[in-house]
């Protein structure tokens, strides 16, 4: 019986239509090999650290066994992709022979790729789960940042007594569309349950800057929801957007993100009027990103009595839990 033609190896790979738990791949082979190919062998390597971690060994041509479909071809719950992350693909064609065993070709060259946010999808699933964990609305009248002196020294001395915009870290859920994109000053809300104020421990400093709600909240402002995330703790966190309607902040937000009814939603509301009114979810902790710079005129600097190191509580590019039942969708985190 005369030798079987060797396959050629898959070339011009190309990614395309990525989200944060898919993608599409497609490749050029000859007529003849398209005409013969019965499998495709797919390697899926994750980049971590700058190496690269392979799911499964690269020799042994078992990482994605898929029968041959037009290209391009869709890859999907194979493996748990994770949002924004990078990796790296290689594809291998085959031709299953009568016992079983298969003729292969080389491997292509290895096409890197990264994957993208959550989608507004998956971030409304996100928001559903965020509204079942929110207890009822509490009644408040500002919102606040805790810092050290020396912080709130270089404000005034070094930024002309303004609060500037930093980067959103990596906190939270890992495929958040604000994580390391959108600037802002975060501040909270959230208050104690028996006295209706701001509580006097705080992980980040025994200084407070307090402003007025209605100088952020009001009929001017666009509010998001952004993140519902735990640390494997009993705590839960709520990431919130506010944004001047218009600014640079809200146009970043607009289609990224779900866009909440001031008046009516589980997190923060803001019902206007002689005496508006401003309410925070009780049974989470609420986080909120203010797009804007922040003058220290617009409020008051206080001394917290109750000033305690809680450093464990502090959320600086802290981990999701992912085992949560609470807080995770069904996609990669």
């Amino acid at each position: 019986m005369a030798e079987m033609e060797l396959l050629s190896a898959p070339h011009n790979i190309q990614i395309i239509e990525v989200t944060c738990d898919s993608f599409r791949l497609t490749w050029e082979m000859t007529p003849q090999d398209m005409a013969r190919v019965t499998h495709y062998f797919i390697d899926l390597s994750r980049k971590e650290g700058g190496e690269q971690k392979h799911f499964k060994h690269r020799d042994v041509p078992t990482k994605l066994v898929a029968k041959a479909v037009p290209l391009p071809m869709t890859v999907r719950g194979h493996w748990f992709l994770s949002p924004r992350t990078k990796y790296s693909v290689a594809v291998q064609t085959a031709i299953r022979q009568p016992d079983g065993d298969y003729q292969v070709s080389d491997w292509s060259q290895a096409v890197e790729f990264c994957t993208g946010d959550y989608s507004l999808d998956l971030l409304q699933q996100l928001l559903d789960k965020a509204q079942t964990a929110a207890g009822r609305l509490l009644p408040f009248s500002v919102f606040y940042r805790n810092q050290h002196h020396e912080y709130f020294h270089h404000v005034s001395t070094a930024c002309n007594g303004t609060m500037l915009p930093s980067l959103k870290d990596n906190s939270g859920s890992h495929g958040s569309p604000i994580n390391g994109k959108l600037p802002g000053v975060f501040l909270s809300c959230n208050t104690e349950f028996d006295t209706g104020l701001p509580p006097n421990d705080s992980p980040y400093g025994p200084l407070r800057f307090q402003v007025s709600a209605g100088h952020l909240l009001n009929s001017d402002t666009h509010l998001y929801f952004a993140d519902f995330y735990c640390m494997y703790t009993a705590y839960h966190y709520v990431v919130l957007v506010l944004a001047p309607a218009g600014s640079e902040g809200d146009r970043f937000c607009r289609g990224r993100l779900p866009l909440l009814d001031l008046a009516d939603n589980r997190f923060l509301t803001y019902v206007p009027g002689e005496e508006p009114k401003f309410c925070h979810a009780s049974d989470v902790i609420i986080e909120i990103l203010y797009t804007e710079p922040l003058a220290l005129d617009l409020g008051t600097l206080v001394e917290i009595t109750g000033h305690q190191q809680l450093m464990s509580l502090s959320t600086a590019n802290a981990k999701k839990d992912p085992s949560c039942k609470v807080c995770n969708i069904n996609v990669g985190r």
